[in-house]
């Protein structure tokens, strides 16, 4: 029996997508090209894959149960097609999608692009902010690499926690405030959902007490522009935030209570773990945390004295 093994290919994207459509995008493909495809798999392998259901497509109970396996299958024979090379920032002509929280790219873009820029003249990068809801972008190459503050849950995405920050409190005032004053405060909170409660108010919940939001928002600058210009308070990242609240005036207490921390996570798709321009970006997003993390720390020490 012979077997096209482009059609591996092919059904990894549609497994992953649940959608000809989406996969076809994905594989640059037309959507006539790509429903070809699907009825080539569905002779080999003598099931229908995916059905329709309505406006949407369904999975087979063989198709899920080949899923993993698909991938991993794909997954090895990138590797091993995959001519082992190094990358030559210099002639890098490339463009990376960057998505991430507004306090991590504000903070990482100035020491990236002083860094990756003098390596690699030919580098674009295009920044955008986190999407107010959990998109695929990342599955379907729409973006290079995210940073943010979750573990992504699905299995083909990786991830690397490359530092960590701790929760502080901002406020105009300046000041320590026990549990109960804290709690007494008006607060605004940084969510890219527009959710009035995070991890401190479970923190908060534990200890029988409950705080008032009166605003989320969907970035931290503006939330301290919030502080700058009104009594309200706010919980947020002490190292990564330290420029921007210099830049405003504010500074930082310590929290009433013990804290959950704040990592620092780069994410990206399983099909760029061995890709060498991918690898060269991941390796300057890292060392521009390290960078980040190692001068706020300077900084909030001597905040601290002042």
């Amino acid at each position: 029996m012979q077997v096209d093994l482009n059609l591996l290919t092919a059904l990894d994207a549609l497994l992953e997508e649940n959608s000809v459509q989406a996969a076809a995008d994905r594989l640059h493909l037309t959507p006539p090209a790509m429903s070809r495809t699907l009825a080539r798999i569905r002779a080999t392998t003598g099931d229908d894959i995916l059905v329709r259901t309505g406006r949407t497509m369904t999975p087979t109970p063989r198709a899920l149960a080949m899923r993993d396996e698909v991938r991993t299958l794909v997954a090895r024979a990138n590797r091993v097609l995959a001519p082992a090379r190094t990358v030559d920032p210099a002639t890098l002509r490339r463009t990376f999608t960057i998505q991430g929280h507004d306090v991590l790219l504000a903070a990482l873009f100035p020491a990236l692009l002083r860094t990756a820029s003098a390596e690699a003249p030919g580098l674009g990068l295009r920044l955008l902010a986190e999407a107010p809801v959990d998109t695929p972008d990342l599955a379907r190459g729409h973006v290079d690499l995210e940073l943010g503050a979750t573990v992504p849950a699905s299995p083909e995405i990786s991830h690397e926690v490359v530092g960590e920050d701790r929760l502080v409190l901002v406020t105009r005032a300046g000041r320590e405030l026990d549990i109960e004053e804290f709690a007494a405060a008006e607060h605004v909170i940084v969510s890219r959902r527009g959710r009035l409660r995070d991890g401190v108010d479970k923190v908060l919940a534990e200890l029988g007490l409950r705080r008032r939001v009166v605003a989320a928002l969907p970035t931290a600058a503006l939330a301290l522009q919030a502080i700058v210009h009104s009594d309200v308070v706010g919980v947020l990242a002490e190292r990564f935030t330290a420029q921007a609240r210099a830049d405003v005036g504010l500074s930082a207490v310590e929290l009433p209570f013990d804290p959950p921390h704040a990592p620092v996570v780069l994410s990206w798709h399983s099909r760029y773990d061995t890709d060498p321009a991918h690898e060269w970006l991941r390796a300057h997003c890292r060392a521009a945390v390290t960078d980040v993390l190692a001068g706020s720390a300077a900084a909030v020490v001597s905040e601290k004295q002042g």
